[in-house]
């Protein structure tokens, strides 16, 4: 739900992680889609809500940075 102005600016950058995931403008619905191991943790097994959501993402980003398309993570 973020736009990179939003993401640049200093008030986001001081968030914490929770806060960060809590003022989200929205979250993408698709993300209980993403599967698989980040950190040698299957995404699908974590059960604390917040560390979930901070797990897709680590996986959306390194998925991304391997070049590989967004339909295909959020299988």
């Amino acid at each position: 739900g973020y736009n990179p102005s939003d993401l640049d600016k200093k008030e986001v950058a001081e968030k914490t992680l929770k806060q960060f995931f809590e003022t989200a403008p929205s979250l993408n619905p698709n993300r209980n889609q993403i599967t698989g191991n980040i950190c040698g943790v299957r995404v699908e097994e974590i059960t604390e809500p917040l560390m979930r959501e901070i797990r897709c993402l680590d996986k959306l980003v390194d998925e991304l940075a391997k070049g590989k398309e967004l339909s295909s993570i959020l299988r």
